[in-house]
């Protein structure tokens, strides 16, 4: 039966596939997790993770974690992991997820992408999540991709509890709105959408019940919190600068550069209709940030 067949997660030991994986086994699925040959697994298989060793640049690897699975999700992205093989996983890594998806027949694979992926070529990272969308389907694998917007916990929490240090630090204009994401929701949704009544090849926006920009949101932190909460600015122009220095050494430089330019437009917004349909209503920024202040104590 297919209710007995683990959910193989790809990407698990990182920030949003760790809590993927609690999701499913809160929701009583089994799990296997496709970690690399040298990782730790020992925190995993503490929870009953089944373990498969494998790697997205190694598509025997993949067919071989994916056969005997009810559904797969993956969460993988080389842009977070900024090493030699970024580029490599997000590209020729994310066809061979395809490629083994379709040959294991996995009846149902979950693949994260990014709001608005579809309009920005200029963007890399952003474009390979739409050219992975295009390659499950051309391959007719059974998909479904959620598009999140930026994530703001894992944003405003890079160097500790931004709520006790009074700042939030942020790349580009602290006035420009867009689509907030809490990991914690994508994630769940992510889980949910394993057994969720979705069309095949569906693309479904995931953000709060509006856009915010960072001032707006560290306005609401203020007001949670107690205490007024600065933000930090970065402007697109120095990161602009920074990333045709440094092109050769770090292209990952150039590429944030283009994403905050893009956020800058106003355009990077998602429409949480589908989501909302799927998954009930999406979260208002001052829910999502008072989840956030409560984590840190505040």
């Amino acid at each position: 039966m297919a209710e007995d067949l683990p959910v193989l997660v790809v990407g698990a030991t990182g920030f949003l596939g760790g809590q993927v994986v609690d999701e499913l086994l809160k929701r009583g699925k089994k799990v296997r997790a496709l970690v690399r040959p040298k990782s730790k697994t020992h925190k995993l298989e503490a929870k009953g993770v089944e373990i498969a060793r494998g790697d997205m640049l190694d598509a025997a690897s993949l067919i071989t974690a994916m056969t005997g699975v009810s559904a797969a999700i993956s969460t993988a992205a080389g842009y977070t992991r900024n090493d030699k093989n970024a580029h490599a996983i997000d590209t020729y890594g994310n066809s061979n997820l395809a490629v083994a998806a379709k040959h294991a027949a996995v009846p149902r694979f979950v693949l994260i992408s990014i709001v608005t992926s579809d309009q920005t070529p200029q963007i890399p990272h952003f474009w390979n999540k739409k050219l992975a969308e295009d390659k499950f389907e051309e391959l007719g694998v059974p998909f479904v991709a959620l598009r999140p917007g930026a994530f703001f916990d894992q944003a405003i929490g890079m160097g500790g509890d931004p709520f006790a240090k009074g700042r939030f630090v942020w790349l580009g204009s602290k006035n420009a709105r867009l689509t907030f994401v809490l990991a914690s929701d994508v994630a769940a949704y992510l889980a949910e959408a394993v057994d969720a009544d979705i069309v095949e090849g569906e693309r479904i926006d995931i953000g709060w019940s509006r856009p915010v920009s960072i001032q707006e949101a560290a306005d609401l932190a203020g007001r949670r919190s107690g205490k007024p909460i600065k933000v930090m600015t970065i402007p697109a122009g120095a990161i602009a600068g920074l990333g045709k220095v440094t092109s050769k050494i770090l292209p990952l430089v150039g590429d944030m550069a283009s994403m905050v330019a893009w956020f800058e437009t106003g355009k990077y917004v998602a429409d949480t209709t589908r989501q909302e349909q799927v998954f009930g209503p999406a979260p208002t920024p001052e829910d999502a940030i008072s989840r956030v202040a409560a984590r840190y104590g505040h």
